[in-house]
């Protein structure tokens, strides 16, 4: 098939790009639900194949050089559970420990967002309450000592910065820092302590009745996270709420149906699973409906799975509100874990989930682990992202809501509405600065060189405004000409904006965090934009 001259040939490269590096972030493993843990002791009984014991036995014993049977078994138990699906899975120790970090909610360290820069850890932003807060260490701040080694200028990684600045609640660890306008390093001894992790990024007020509120996961607090938004925004005049699932990787079941359980009467099904060692086992709305006349859009797209689909699945099934973006990932089975006493362990998928229609949004994965995984990349060659959703499921996966409207199983959950990934600004200057990464960088030199005005402004507003003043676009460009990429003007006629609210958005983030990026960066939310223009029409 020739795309030779086509709008498809030209952006779907770069649609695919944008997929990769969102991939990145969210990770290849879709979180599982969350469910019972175990702890699992061999036993003699529970040796279903004595090839396997025969043979570590005989390695141990007759191997010609000395060999570890643990670490032998470390390699063997990823390639038997990579033969079944792609969410059963194995977690080294370490990795099992950190998994359950995240999505309980909170980790143990000091309580700096940072991001390495010219070879320099430089804290971008203080967690508010957070140890290294309370003893004064600041914004802007450089990290050039840790426990007096030397980490500047020494290549570190995000990972290594990690190790370093974690630790048990408790323990201290002592840091050197560079302040702007001091010429000697500051000294800190930091006692480490409980950090909050939270999966409700945002929420604010869109206009006088539109709320907005973005899930990044589902942790253990994320349903009361969401509620405690809802609540705020409902006091400020919110009639009807945005739901940002977008890249929303899933996580604990229990979290996702809580709310679903808000938006619906009692009685309606949310969620069912079964399996063939597990009962049917149904969750169902309850009185808890404090959003019930809260009118709701949810927006979705190819990275929004498990548990941020079951979610979907249930406002959809029910009639209760609109789903608008592109297809989800398709994630509907569900993980069981068993722990060892090593702290490592074992999800194993035990049941399938089935929407309240009855569907299964789980998509094959019969061609193999690798073919599961860029199956989303496939759809971006397909021209998925960018037409009307070209994906044809067959009769027998067609299901019909209470209200009469169609869906579909066997692939992820199909949007009401379809947004095509926005592709006008997409210019060459556009992609080379985006490839250098220059946008980003730019915005973290210019918010921390501006740091003591901008953090003055605090609203996302006054910040916005002030930028503008500035014309940060003008600067930009003469910073991107300094890298040897020059501009025409009809790139900036259709990449002005979005280079322009970008780099906004960037500095605010860098300064108020999460509350200045995306209140400003919904300025080329072409989803969000949909999202509203519905909600306002079905008044």
């Amino acid at each position: 098939m020739e795309y030779k001259n086509s709008k498809k040939a030209i952006y779907t490269p770069i649609i695919i790009a944008l997929i990769l590096v969102a991939g990145m972030f969210i990770g290849r493993n879709i979180f599982p639900q969350k469910t019972d843990r175990f702890i699992f002791t061999p036993t003699k009984e529970s040796s279903y194949n004595d090839k396997i014991d025969a043979i570590l036995q005989l390695i141990h014993n007759n191997y010609v050089e000395k060999i570890s049977i643990d670490s032998l078994t470390e390699i063997a138990i990823p390639q038997i559970l990579h033969n079944l699906d792609p969410h059963t899975s194995y977690l080294p120790s370490k990795v099992n420990e950190e998994a359950h970090e995240s999505l309980d909610g909170n980790f143990d360290g000091i309580g700096v967002q940072f991001n390495i820069q010219n070879d320099t850890v430089m804290i971008i932003n203080t967690i508010s309450g957070g140890p290294s807060a309370k003893i004064g260490v600041l914004a802007g701040d450089r990290i050039v000592t840790v426990n007096d080694s030397l980490i500047a200028g020494v290549g570190i990684t995000n990972a290594g910065v990690m190790k370093i600045l974690k630790g048990t609640a408790g323990s201290t660890v002592k840091i050197g820092v560079k302040r702007k306008g001091i010429k000697d390093l500051i000294d800190f001894e930091i006692v480490r302590g409980k950090i909050p992790l939270y999966s409700v990024d945002v929420s604010y007020m869109l206009n006088k009745n539109t709320g907005y509120i973005k899930i990044s996961r589902f942790a253990g607090t994320t349903y009361a996270e969401f509620m405690k938004a809802a609540e705020k925004l409902k006091a400020k005049g919110m009639t009807e709420l945005v739901l940002d699932l977008r890249d929303n990787g899933g996580g604990y079941l229990n979290e996702a149906v809580n709310i679903a359980d808000e938006f619906l009467p009692a009685g309606k099904m949310i969620v069912f699973t079964k399996g063939a060692y597990r009962k049917r086992t149904e969750y169902k709305s309850t009185d808890n409906n404090e959003l019930i006349n809260i009118k709701l859009a949810i927006l979705i797209n190819s990275w929004t799975a498990s548990a941020s689909e079951i979610l979907s699945g249930a406002i959809q099934d029910n009639d209760r509100g609109i789903i608008v973006g592109r297809r989800s990932f398709g994630k509907g089975l569900v993980q069981e874990e068993f722990d060892f006493k090593d702290h490592s362990g074992v999800r194993i998928t035990t049941a399938r989930y089935y929407t309240p229609v009855g569907r299964c949004i789980q998509k094959s994965y019969k061609d193999g682990y690798e073919n599961y995984y860029t199956d989303i990349y496939k759809r971006a060659y397909d021209g998925e992202l960018l037409t009307a959703d070209s994906t044809k499921f067959p009769d027998s996966l067609k299901y019909t809501t209470p209200g009469g409207k169609i869906v579909y199983g066997g692939g992820g959950i199909m949007p009401d509405y379809f947004v095509p990934v926005d592709t006008s600004g997409f210019t060459p200057f556009y992609r080379a600065v985006t490839k250098k990464g220059l946008i980003y960088k730019f915005a973290l030199t210019y918010a921390d060189n501006h740091r003591k005005e901008l953090q003055a402004l605090k609203t996302y507003e006054k910040i916005n405004n002030f930028l503008n003043k500035k014309n940060v676009l003008k600067q930009f460009i003469s910073y991107a000409a300094k890298q040897d990429i020059t501009h025409k003007n009809s790139d900036l006629k259709l990449s002005g904006k979005i280079i322009n609210t970008r780099l906004k958005a960037y500095i605010a983030r860098n300064i108020i965090d999460n509350d200045g990026y995306y209140p400003i960066i919904r300025e080329i939310d072409t989803d969000l934009k949909q999202a509203i223009k519905i909600l306002n029409k079905n008044k």
